[in-house]
Formats: structure tokens, sequence, C-alpha cells
């Protein structure tokens, strides 16, 4: 794949991953409105995996807490708040795997990769983003959270998984709802992040290894690389304007990307 290709994705995930405006929507429509060569799973997933290391590097104290709690759950002990993030974390994650699991087995997964889908996504969950952040209270903050909001932002994670919807914007939305501030709302929003990009990066690895494709791996590894650098100055620039900024500018580029899509797709 030509490097001005690999550039222009990496770019375009690690600007787009931890804004709630969808990467992944993002990636489908650029060689659908450019002509350009499609990127394909094996990039998309690799960009992901960059993006990961960005975020893992960002809460590198909260991702600390929750590993090593993780040790302590695989004992059977919930009894520190390491243990319990990392409980909580596993419990988000098991509504999106089995959404997945589903799109797949039934390909409706391929279905929805089309203009139209992340257009109306785009509009309406956008919508809905503005609605839960001037309505929802902000009274909560992330050490709050609980098994029953875990279970709540976790189904919410799972309609992210039709194109346009945007992981990082669904769950940021069910966090407002749920009385989170914006701040913690899009705290909790990476930290979820972190198992779903984790599969992702399992399933590339394998596809890898099963089609030999050194090609392939050296454009991924190229692609991580460059969505790291760009995702980590994203997601920095983000958590340090959300002090001052709402969602609402995110909002207003939604439903305009949203709406030409669909004049696009319907003419």
């Amino acid at each position: 794949m030509p490097l001005f290709t690999l550039v222009l994705v990496a770019l375009i995930q690690g600007i787009t991953e931890f804004l709630p405006v969808s990467s992944s929507g993002h990636l489908i429509l650029l060689p659908e409105l450019t002509g350009m060569q499609d990127q394909g799973q094996v990039i998309d997933v690799a960009v992901h995996v960059g993006t990961l290391f960005a975020v893992i590097l960002y809460f590198w104290r909260d991702v600390r807490t929750a590993f090593f709690g993780l040790g302590r759950l695989l004992r059977g002990r919930v009894d520190t708040a390491g243990a319990f993030l990392a409980l909580c974390l596993i419990i988000a994650t098991i509504p999106a795997v089995l959404f997945g699991l589903v799109l797949k087995l039934t390909g409706l997964d391929d279905m929805m990769r089309s203009m139209a889908v992340i257009g109306w996504t785009m509009l309406i969950f956008g919508l809905v983003l503005y609605w839960a952040d001037q309505k929802g209270a902000t009274d909560r903050t992330a050490p709050q959270w609980s098994l029953r909001h875990a279970v709540i932002m976790g189904l919410w994670q799972a309609l992210a998984l039709i194109p346009g919807t945007s992981r990082s914007g669904i769950t940021i939305t069910a966090g407002r709802m749920l009385g989170y501030g914006r701040d913690s709302a899009a705290r909790l929003a990476m930290l979820m992040s972190i198992p779903i990009i984790v599969a992702s990066g399992v399933l590339l690895g394998a596809e890898v290894i099963v089609t030999a494709d050194a090609r392939a791996a050296r454009d991924g590894a190229i692609a991580a690389a460059l969505a790291f650098v760009s995702a980590l100055a994203a997601l920095s620039l983000m958590m340090r304007l959300l002090r001052t900024v709402s969602f609402t500018p995110y909002v207003i580029y939604r439903v305009a990307l949203g709406i030409v899509l669909l004049v696009i797709a319907y003419s």
C-alpha cells in the first residue's frame, strides 16, 4: 500500500478515535469519497492497535491499577479498587463481544459498511450526544463507577459496532446520561476502549499469522506507529479542552457530515 495512504489512514484514525465522531466511519468513507484503494480490515485494526498504546500511555495510572487488580480478580478476590475496576471493564466489554459475534456470523457487519448507514448514525447519535450532554447531571466522577453502570455503558458500547456510531461518542453519551461529568465520562469511555482494541489486535495477529502476509504486517506496523503519535496528541488535546468546552462542536460536525452523506447516498 502506498505510504501516502498509510499516513492518511493513520492520521484519520489517530485524530478521530478518541473524539466522538466515529473513527471507523471515517475509515470506511475514505475510499468511497476519494476513490483511493480500500485500506482493508488489517490496516483498520492496525491503526486501532496504535491508538491502544496511546490510551494506555495517557491513562497509565488507571491501566496499571486495573492490571494489578486483574491478578486479584483472577484469584476470586474483588477487595481492591483495581480488582473492582478490572471487573467493571470486563463486564462492560461482554455486550460488544457478543453483538460483534452475531454481526460477524450473520454477515451484517459487511452489509452495514455503507454511506447511508454512516450518514444516519452520524446524525442520530450526534443529536443524542447533544441531548445527553445538555441534560445530563455532573455529580458523578469516574471513581464512583458501579457494576450497574458498567453494564449499561457496555450495552451502549455494543451499538458502536454499527459504522458511524462512534465508540467513544456512544459511551460518553451513556456516561453523561448516568450523571458523570464530561471529564469522567470521557475517562471511562477511554478505559472501556482498551479491552475492545486488545480483542481486535488479537484477531489481527491471528489473521496475519494465518495468511503469512509479510507486506500486510509491515504496512500494519507503519500505520500503527503513525496512529499512536496522532492519537496521543488528539487525546491530550481533547481531555484538556473538556475542562472548558462542551461536546457541542463535535455534535455540529456530526450533524453536518451526516446530512452531507445522506444527500450523497440518496441522490
